[in-house]
């Protein structure tokens, strides 16, 4: 485009140059704005393919995302998979907590009760026996992680392959200052739950103990 610009710029100058110095006729602004629109049109020819080009790159470009969001399953993320994620997790909230008071009043009932009546084998035995049972929940619970841990990894492919598609990078940082300020407050107050195997933080425990 800008050597079709250039080459009107020298037409015209051309033109200009040959009739320095002479009378400007009505047929001398007639040939210029001839020579200009002839010029021009090479200008304008180059400029609609630029500009059409751009348009198409667009244009695959947006149906490409459109693409890209409509394989994110938003709907089914929302709707479905999330919040069954979410009722599985309160299931073993609810479970654990169940079998845990169950263990608990077993372990008191054996506590309590007098070691020399005839009758404290059996009850220990039934003790045992409930506590058993209660124990199983850990099985279903398995099974209810595994579900959860499922529906993360299909949301961390699906996120992953959009980011992928817009070729985004992470800007470092916090989204907002709520977020900061709890992330903040967790590390100040040592709020980040249990620690995994080799990350314990025992010296920060030792140094809040003045150890």
């Amino acid at each position: 485009m800008a050597v079709a610009i250039q080459q009107h710029h020298d037409r015209i100058a051309a033109y200009l140059k040959k009739k320095l110095g002479a009378d400007v006729s009505l047929a001398d602004v007639i040939a210029l704005a001839e020579i200009t629109a002839q010029s021009l049109q090479s200008v304008f020819e180059t400029m609609d393919s630029a500009v059409h080009r751009e348009l198409r790159e667009i244009a695959a470009y947006i149906a490409a995302m459109k693409a890209e969001i409509a394989g994110l399953h938003f709907n089914e993320l929302k709707h479905t998979r999330i919040p069954a994620a979410g009722q599985e997790l309160d299931a073993i909230v609810k479970a654990t907590e169940a079998a845990s008071n169950t263990i608990m009043e077993c372990a008191e009932a054996v506590l309590a009760a007098d070691a020399s009546d005839p009758a404290f084998k059996s009850m220990v035995d039934e003790q045992m026996l409930i506590v058993f049972e209660a124990c199983s929940f850990q099985d279903i619970t398995g099974q209810r992680v595994a579900k959860v841990i499922e529906t993360l990894k299909h949301v961390e492919a699906r996120v992953a392959r959009f980011s992928d598609a817009l070729r985004t990078r992470d800007t470092g940082g916090f989204v907002s200052e709520a977020e900061r300020a709890s992330a903040e407050r967790k590390e100040r107050l040592l709020l980040s739950g249990p620690a995994l195997d080799g990350n314990d933080r025992q010296s920060e425990v030792d140094r809040l103990l003045g150890k």
